[in-house]
């Protein structure tokens, strides 16, 4: 998806609140980023190749993270509809079924146990095929929007649909090891979308502690790295974020502090001054909660050395640990 759009709100001049969150969580970001940069200075890959080496300091190797379930799609070389680059939705397989959410196997014991986790696979592989049901309009809140989008794809056809699938897979494996019950709002379970207020709605419903959207931008050549986007603060019509947007900024730190560790990849540069963090006040996703979420786009498809990394399996894992990592550390608090 695409990062232009009414009401967009660059992060503020401080990279990070300072407040009564404690020391380490002012910390974390930061120390992340300044971890990545002394990688990045000294070598570290990331200009190519399937794989990127994680960085010095990362919290666990890789294969700590178990294998994705089942299923998970592998490649073949938004939530929010934001008219993406190169959205031509290409090679999705679909398996119309049910049109409920996906839920959790039941909650194991482990440091997670009781807490929801909602994990938001942002596209379908089978919206291309239904142009006239995605693009119908759906109130967010602020305006309306169109139900879904196809997303976007790497040059070589390896859809986010796809991508946003895996990611959540594996994060869904990670997450139930650690005792949380997990649901995905779609699991190519059903022959198009959610629509973007249902997605939301899911995760209200579910009365989730935590909810993450699992993208990858559709933005130029060149453009590259993570960014965590975040809810801005919004009260108009059926959207009221006021409540949010404190806990959902902590969560997004948490996220792209581990996520940098996780991968050793940067922070964006080409959104987010360097921070790895935007805030937008257009997206129904974020717009229409009223449980902490944020949005992570994990990379660029379009840019080829961001390509190489989002269609590694090997890296996948990597961003799957990161983000499920954050998510783990922003509910133990």
């Amino acid at each position: 998806m695409s990062y232009t759009g009414p009401d967009f709100d660059p992060p503020p001049s401080r990279r990070f609140r300072r407040g009564p969150l404690t020391v380490a969580l002012a910390a974390l970001v930061p120390g992340a980023l300044l971890g990545w940069a002394v990688y990045a200075t000294v070598g570290g890959s990331g200009d190519g190749g399937g794989d990127a080496s994680t960085s010095a300091g990362t919290s666990a190797p890789a294969s700590s993270l178990p294998p994705p379930s089942p299923g998970t799609p592998s490649p073949s070389g938004s939530d929010e509809p934001d008219g993406s680059d190169g959205s031509d939705g290409k090679k999705p397989s679909t398996s119309p079924g049910a049109t409920s959410p996906s839920a959790s196997a039941p909650a194991g014991t482990g440091p997670l146990r009781g807490k929801v986790v909602v994990i938001d696979p942002g596209h379908n592989p089978g919206n291309f095929r239904h142009t006239a049901e995605i693009n119908r309009q759906v109130d967010v809140g602020t305006h309306s929007k169109e139900c879904d989008t196809t997303g976007t794809s790497t040059d070589d056809d390896f859809s986010e649909a796809e991508f946003t699938l895996d990611v959540a897979h594996r994060m869904r494996a990670f997450l139930e090891g650690q005792g949380a019950t997990v649901k995905l709002t779609q699991d190519d379970d059903r022959p198009f979308g959610p629509c973007i207020d249902e997605r939301a709605r899911i995760g209200n419903e579910a009365e989730a502690d935590a909810v993450v959207s699992i993208h990858a931008d559709g933005s130029g050549t060149g453009n590259r790295g993570f960014h965590v986007i975040l809810p801005g603060s919004v009260d108009s019509g059926a959207a009221d974020t006021r409540a949010i947007v404190g806990p959902s900024r902590e969560l997004g730190e948490r996220i792209a502090g581990n996520f940098v560790r996780a991968t050793g990849n940067g922070p964006s540069n080409y959104v987010g001054g360097g921070t790895g963090l935007v805030t937008r006040k257009d997206l129904g996703g974020l717009n229409l909660s009223t449980v902490p979420k944020v949005f992570i786009e994990c990379g660029n498809m379009r840019d080829s050395k961001d390509a190489a990394l989002l269609t590694s399996g090997a890296w996948r894992q990597k961003a799957a640990q990161g983000i499920s990592e954050g998510i783990v550390s922003f509910l133990r608090g």
